[in-house]
């Protein structure tokens, strides 16, 4: 009997931890499959050897493999060379711009001109927008609605871009109030994709490449566009 309580026990506790990995964000799932995997193999070996069933030489290999995946991810923070190793043949990123809101956080490749988009509250905490279908984003900006209107305007960025030629996204955007609050230096160079330090040059390039892409005129983003230009004017000023 005490077995079998431990064994639905144990079946219960996987459960709960499955259930817990799919409500997560799809881009961390893979990770949390692997530690529960992981976890789940060195108990049911560590079970094995208290009972007899294992060797203990066998069992001290596998929790050693176990523990080394786990650790893998702290020893490339440690070691650069494993971290450079690592990335080595990756393509390097380019640069980005990054515009921040209260529920959102954007960022838009200065090349391509693709917009990539992360949930920083709500019931899509943590999710890419890339990950969610349509039904989920209208949540989303259901809940920006009522929220922030900066959020709902920085969504509709990115919804225009995804979702060309279909309405109902930017005619509920444009109904909403001017944002807010000012925008400070950090956050200027963030949206135009500069680092500390940059020349007048810098920033006049960076806004001349950028207003290309976004300019409403080319079918951009007016809030973008606006976002773009109110932050030359205050690393210029």
């Amino acid at each position: 009997m005490p077995r079998l309580i431990l064994l639905v026990a144990v079946i219960a506790v996987i459960y709960l931890l499955l259930r817990r990995v799919q409500t997560m964000p799809p881009h961390q799932r893979r990770s949390e499959y692997i530690k529960l995997g992981l976890g789940s193999i060195l108990f049911v070996t560590v079970v094995l050897a208290a009972t007899g069933r294992m060797h203990w030489v066998g069992a001290g290999v596998t929790a050693l493999l176990v523990t080394a995946r786990q650790a893998l991810p702290l020893l490339i923070r440690l070691f650069p060379v494993l971290a450079n190793l690592r990335n080595r043949g990756a393509p390097s990123a380019g640069t980005q711009s990054t515009v921040e809101t209260s529920l959102l956080r954007m960022q838009l490749d200065h090349d391509s001109g693709a917009l990539e988009g992360e949930v920083l509250q709500g019931t899509f905490k943590g999710w890419r927008l890339a990950e969610m279908n349509r039904q989920q984003l209208e949540q989303f900006h259901t809940y920006c609605q009522s929220e922030d209107a900066d959020s709902l305007r920085l969504l509709a960025s990115y919804l225009q871009q995804r979702f060309p030629n279909e309405g109902p996204f930017e005619q509920q955007a444009d109904s909403q109030t001017d944002s807010d609050g000012p925008m400070s230096r950090t956050q200027a160079l963030a949206v135009l994709g500069l680092e500390d330090g940059a020349s007048e040059e810098d920033i006049v390039a960076a806004h001349r490449k950028l207003i290309q892409k976004l300019h409403p005129d080319r079918g951009g983003n007016d809030y973008l566009a606006a976002q773009i230009n109110q932050a030359k004017d205050i690393l210029l000023s």
